[in-house]
């Protein structure tokens, strides 16, 4: 329930960013018309947005033929979550990394790069499955995918009023300094929103995915590789769909400097900290 309400009042937030840059594009007109649009997009990210994400990532659907050893991991992680089974996909990439998506446990999906399959072991592969796992059982899919997709709305709004700046409801030029403002803020405010979600959530999940794995040590040891080969190869989808990062195991865009002041997870020497803790090796 607290998700949901989460989940809520992102939206609403989302949304009134959306129509701040419309009224600036546009006047009150503009602001209306982006209200229909935010509404619309509302609706679409709640129903469609996991194949979107999917999509973004090319990512390859696989069942218990194409896939034995991966599918039948899922499933066995499932049955210990109490969960049903999730849709699983494969992302043709050597960077190393997974996600979960979907708008509940029922309609969940779990995806994982190939790099990820041929640089961990079978057990740190378990425990970065289970902590997607644990990302569906506690339901952070449904507010990721949302935030992920009316993110880069956002970004493609405020590119949009860069080339075409802000008019009031007569045609004439608004304050270009506001004007300005609105499109530099308004993609960081949704950033803020994402990194407000998942830096508490990732915790949630790590804690989550080693109960479910049932060993800690092993979760531990795949966020200290994937972090250490993910900074030498960046998920180049990743790098396309920036608004994408926050849904993924470990950040995966290349870079420092602001691109790790508004990094959307928790630094991974402190996961990995908490998770030897619970393996009794602190």
């Amino acid at each position: 329930m607290f998700n949901l309400l989460k989940t809520a009042v992102l939206m609403a937030a989302i949304t009134a960013l959306f129509m701040a840059l419309g009224r600036m594009i546009g006047g009150p007109q503009g602001m209306a018309l982006a209200l229909i649009v935010a509404l619309g997009m509302n609706l679409f990210s709640y129903w469609f947005s996991d194949k979107l994400v999917l999509r973004m990532y090319d990512a390859q659907e696989v069942d218990a033929q194409s896939a034995p050893q991966f599918h039948r991991m899922i499933a066995e992680l499932a049955a210990r979550a109490g969960l049903p089974m999730p849709r699983v996909y494969l992302i043709q990439d050597d960077s190393p990394n997974a996600f979960a998506t979907g708008r509940n446990p029922a309609h969940a999906a779990v995806a994982a790069t190939t790099g990820i399959l041929r640089s961990l072991s079978e057990r740190e592969l378990r425990g970065v499955m289970a902590h997607e796992m644990a990302h569906v059982l506690h339901r952070d899919i449904l507010i990721s995918t949302i935030s992920a997709t009316m993110a880069g709305a956002i970004a493609m709004l405020a590119n949009v009023a860069m080339f075409f700046g802000g008019r009031d409801s007569e045609g004439r030029a608004t304050n270009p300094i506001a004007g300005l403002l609105v499109m530099f803020l308004a993609p960081i405010a949704a950033g803020l929103i994402q990194m407000a979600i998942s830096r508490a959530r990732e915790f949630e999940a790590d804690r989550g995915g080693a109960e479910i794995s049932g060993e800690p040590a092993a979760l531990a040891s795949a966020l200290e590789k994937i972090h250490r080969l993910a900074q030498h190869l960046p998920l180049q989808a990743a790098q396309a769909h920036p608004e994408t990062a926050q849904m993924m195991i470990i950040h995966p865009l290349a870079g420092g400097g602001l691109a790790g002041l508004f990094s959307t997870h928790p630094p991974t020497e402190e996961r990995v900290a908490r998770l030897r803790e619970m393996a009794g090796l602190r």
